[in-house]
C-alpha cells in the first residue's frame, strides 16, 4: 500500500503570485467575473448567518484549479434555502459546496466544457475529502 492510498490528497492554497491565473483557468476568461460573483452570492445564500463577505483563498490539486474558500471564519453554518442540509462545515468544505453549486448553476446558462470539467474534478476530489458526507448532503 502506498502513502497516497493511506493519506487522502489535500488541496493547496494557490500562491498570491499565481492568483491572477486561477479564475480564468477555473471558469474560463469569458466567465471569470460571473463565476467568481456566483460563488460569492451562493455563499451568502448558503450561510446567511456566518458569511458576510471577505477575502477568499483559491485552492488547487495536482496543479489544477479546484475551488474558492472564504478566509473570514474557520467554520460556517449551512442553513440557506438552496439546500435542505443544515449543519456546520469547515471553510474549505463551505467553499467546495459553493463552488460546486456555482459550476452547476452556470452550466444551465452557459455552454462550457470548462464548467463541466471543473465540476467533475471538484466532485471527484470531494469524494476523498474528510467532510465528504456533509458536502454531498449539502449538494444533494
Amino acid at each position: 500500500m502506498s502513502i497516497s492510498e493511506i493519506t487522502p490528497q489535500t488541496a493547496s492554497v494557490v500562491p498570491d503570485e499565481r492568483g491572477l491565473e486561477f479564475l480564468p483557468t477555473l471558469f474560463g476568461r469569458s466567465l471569470l467575473l460571473i463565476g467568481e460573483n456566483t460563488v460569492y452570492s451562493l455563499m451568502e445564500r448558503l450561510s446567511p448567518l456566518d458569511y458576510g463577505g471577505g477575502f477568499w483563498d483559491f485552492y488547487e490539486h495536482e496543479g489544477k484549479p479546484l475551488f474558492l474558500a472564504p478566509r473570514s471564519k474557520s467554520r460556517f453554518r449551512i442553513t440557506g434555502e438552496i439546500t435542505g442540509f443544515q449543519g456546520e462545515v469547515s471553510a474549505e468544505a463551505a467553499g467546495i459546496i459553493a463552488t460546486l453549486f456555482a459550476f452547476s448553476h452556470l452550466s444551465f446558462q452557459h455552454q462550457s466544457e470548462r464548467l463541466s470539467e471543473g465540476y467533475g474534478r471538484l466532485y471527484a476530489y470531494s469524494a476523498e475529502h474528510p467532510e465528504a458526507a456533509e458536502i454531498f448532503q449539502a449538494i444533494d
